[in-house]
C-alpha cells in the first residue's frame, strides 16, 4: 500500500487532501491487507467524494423514500469508532448542529447497565399482548421521521422537518406493499422488499438487488419474523450469518439489523424479547440516560457507537415500550460537532389491516 502523504499538523486537511488519501488507499487491484468490510467502506467514501466534487456547488439534496431504516448518514471511512455517549435535546424540525450534546466516555459499567436494561425491556416485551396477523393481511406502521441531508458540496448537515411516514407490508410477502411519506409520492413496494435502497442522505436511491431466496433478516415479512428463534444466542447467530458482507463491522451490522426489525416489523412477544436479549450480547452496547424521539417523547435509550455515529433506541421509562430511534454524531466532522442529531424517528402505531392504504380503526 502506498504511504499517505505527510500533512502539516497545523493545517486542517482539505477535501482535496482527503480525496487523494482515499484514492491511494484503493489502488486497483484491491489491497489484500484490507478486509472486505474495510474495502467496502473505503470504496463507498471514494465514490461519494468523487460524486460530490462533480456536482454543482450549493445544490441541496433531498432524501428519497426508503421503507425500512429511519436514518443513514455518511460513514467516515477512515474514522475509528469511539466508545462515547452523545445526549442531546432535539428541537424537531430544526437544523442539525444547532444543539450540542455532552459527550462522555463509555465503559464496562455502561455496558453492564445496558444489558440489565435490555433484560427488563425483554421481560416487558414478552408480556405484551398482540393480536394475530393473518397471512392475507398487511402490517401497518405509522411513524414520525426526520433525516439529515448535506449539500453536494459538503458542509454541515441540516435536519428536514419532522413528517409522517406510513408503510403497509404484506404479512406473508405475497402481495406488493406501499410506502406513503408526507411531502412525496406514494411508493409501491415490491414483493421481495423495498424497491429503493438509500445508503445515506445525499446519495441517489438505488433498487435493491433481488436475492431470490425468499424472506430474510434484511428482507423480512411478518410471517418470517414470527418464525425467528426465540433463543437469543441462536437468533444472534442467524442475524450475523445473514448480514455477513453487508458493510460496517459484524457487531454493528447485527445491532443495525435488530433495530430495523424493531422499527418496522411487528414481531410476536417472544421474538421481540429474544431480539432485545440478543442485542444485549453484542459488545459495545451502552445506556443513555435521556433521549428524545421524533415526537418529542423523552425516555431512556440503548445505544451503540460505530464509525463516528451513535445509534440510540429510545424506550418509555415506565412501560419500556419501543418509542423510536435517534442517530447522533459521536465525533466532530464536516457534518457537525459531536452530539449533532442527524436522524430521528418515532413509532406511533402498528396494526394489522386488510388491504394496502387502509388505516386501523382503533385510535384514529
Amino acid at each position: 500500500m502506498n504511504a499517505s502523504p505527510r500533512r502539516d499538523t497545523q493545517r486542517p486537511p482539505s477535501a482535496q487532501d482527503e480525496r487523494r488519501e482515499l484514492a491511494e488507499l484503493l489502488p486497483p487491484p484491491a489491497v489484500p491487507d484490507l478486509d472486505a468490510d474495510r474495502q467496502l467502506l473505503l470504496r463507498r467514501e471514494v465514490l461519494r467524494r468523487a460524486a460530490a466534487s462533480a456536482e454543482p456547488r450549493g445544490g441541496a439534496t433531498r432524501r428519497p423514500a426508503r421503507y425500512r431504516r429511519a436514518v443513514r448518514i455518511a460513514v467516515p471511512a477512515l474514522a475509528c469508532a469511539l466508545a462515547v455517549v452523545g445526549v442531546v435535546t432535539l428541537d424537531p424540525g430544526g437544523s442539525a448542529g444547532h444543539d450540542r450534546a455532552a459527550v462522555t466516555g463509555g465503559g464496562a459499567a455502561d455496558t453492564s447497565r445496558a444489558v440489565q436494561l435490555l433484560d427488563r425491556i425483554a421481560l416487558a416485551a414478552a408480556g405484551a399482548e398482540q393480536p394475530t396477523v393473518r397471512a392475507d393481511q398487511f402490517v401497518y406502521v405509522e411513524s414520525r421521521v426526520s433525516y439529515a441531508a448535506q449539500s453536494t458540496a459538503g458542509g454541515p448537515a441540516t435536519m428536514a422537518p419532522v413528517h409522517t411516514r406510513q408503510v403497509w407490508l404484506s404479512a406473508d410477502g405475497s402481495g406488493p406493499g406501499l410506502l406513503r411519506e408526507e411531502g412525496g409520492p406514494d411508493t409501491r413496494l415490491g414483493e421481495n422488499g423495498p424497491v429503493l435502497h438509500l445508503d445515506r442522505p445525499g446519495r441517489t436511491a438505488e433498487p435493491d438487488t433481488p436475492r431470490g431466496n425468499g424472506p430474510s433478516i434484511s428482507e423480512p415479512t411478518n410471517a418470517y419474523v414470527a418464525s425467528l428463534p426465540t433463543d437469543p444466542d441462536a437468533l444472534l447467530k442467524l442475524i450475523r450469518e445473514q448480514t455477513r458482507g453487508q458493510g460496517q463491522d459484524p457487531d454493528q451490522r447485527a445491532f443495525t439489523a435488530i433495530g430495523d426489525l424493531l422499527a418496522e416489523t411487528w414481531a410476536p412477544p417472544q421474538v421481540s424479547a429474544a431480539l432485545y436479549r440478543a442485542a444485549g450480547r453484542i459488545p459495545g452496547v451502552t445506556e443513555v440516560a435521556s433521549a428524545v424521539d421524533a415526537a418529542g417523547r423523552e425516555g431512556i435509550a440503548v445505544a451503540r457507537t460505530a464509525h463516528g455515529q451513535q445509534t440510540q433506541w429510545v424506550f418509555a421509562r415506565t412501560t419500556y415500550a419501543f418509542l423510536g430511534e435517534r442517530t447522533v454524531l459521536a465525533e466532530a466532522g464536516e457534518a457537525g460537532p459531536a452530539g449533532t442529531v442527524v436522524g430521528t424517528s418515532a413509532v406511533l402505531a402498528k396494526a394489522a389491516v386488510d388491504r394496502v392504504g387502509q388505516l386501523p380503526s382503533t385510535g384514529r
